[in-house]
């Protein structure tokens, strides 16, 4: 991977970068994962201060439904969904860069997973920049084999072990339903607000948890698309996926900043699923069903 110098231009390199990860992301969805997917056409639109890369693919023998969408967006006034943990930076002029990518298998025993990554460059005249961003897995059926190997790539992605745990309990803290008590998934890593202890760091964090997210999901993908299904399973991962689209459209910083900013709604909401089940007071029936909600009831601690 290329070094970022962190030189004068943060924002056009970032931008750059960022498409980059995203044509890798795409290749690994639609040519190594799952072939058989039809692609959404969506044009890409380019104008002085926005650019927009929708990628949408569904129907696949393996994928349900994938999007891995960059934007890189310039505005007059930071949104309130991006500034209120900062609120000095209210109001002020900014450049924003992001690629956002989601997974949602056909097959129940293929987990779904999404990974983000965003930079934003706030107040041109005091230069104040920050990251965000982190990968996180969401099971229908909890494998332990998976979270190890999810998690050793999280830890592989940070500088340190200190760094992973810190991040890894931020996961665990934001992807969380709390009118569910529960968490939404296994987690991985989430951060923001980043820009310690310098530009490169920062950077080459943002481009790690990208290479790690094709590679972390590729292995767990590749070990689950062969296992059987019932229609009892397709059943739980409907259900599940219901808690999916409750965190994003109740609690998900994203999806209010996407719609604040004025972005176009449909790729605001392509992380959502193309199916999901609310029937009321579904429980869990089956040893594996119990053994899931236990863990996202109790988060662990995997490595």
């Amino acid at each position: 991977m290329a070094e970022p110098t962190g030189g004068v231009d943060h924002v056009g390199s970032v931008r750059d970068a960022f498409m980059v990860q995203q044509g890798a992301t795409w290749d690994t969805l639609t040519q190594t994962l799952d072939p058989s997917v039809k692609v959404a056409e969506t044009d890409p639109i380019e104008n002085t201060q926005s650019i927009a890369r929708p990628r949408v693919c569904s129907d696949g023998d393996l994928i349900e439904k994938a999007a891995c969408s960059f934007t890189h967006s310039e505005g007059e006034e930071l949104p309130p969904a991006a500034s209120e943990r900062n609120p000095n930076l209210a109001g002020k002029p900014f450049s924003a860069s992001a690629l956002s990518v989601i997974v949602h298998p056909r097959l129940p025993r293929i987990p779904t997973a999404h990974m983000n990554v965003r930079f934003f460059n706030v107040d041109h005249g005091d230069g104040h920049w920050y990251f965000g961003g982190g990968m996180d897995l969401t099971p229908h059926f909890l494998y332990e084999d998976d979270a190890i190997t999810w998690h050793e790539h999280a830890r592989d992605t940070c500088r340190d072990e200190a760094q992973y745990h810190k991040f890894k309990r931020q996961c665990d803290t934001y992807f969380c339903l709390p009118h569910r008590h529960e968490a939404r998934g296994i987690g991985g890593l989430f951060f923001d607000d980043l820009n310690e202890p310098d530009f490169p760091s920062c950077f080459n964090l943002a481009l790690r948890v990208c290479e790690h997210f094709r590679a972390a999901y590729t292995a767990i993908f590749n070990l689950r698309k062969d296992s059987l299904t019932t229609p009892e399973d397709e059943g739980w991962m409907l259900h599940r996926r219901s808690r999916y689209a409750e965190f994003n459209l109740i609690h998900d910083r994203g999806t209010r900043y996407g719609l604040q900013s004025g972005r176009r709604v449909e790729s605001v909401l392509a992380s959502m699923p193309p199916r999901a089940n609310w029937v009321y007071g579904v429980k869990a029936e089956t040893d594996e069903q119990r053994e899931l909600l236990e863990c996202l009831r109790n988060p662990r601690e995997w490595l």
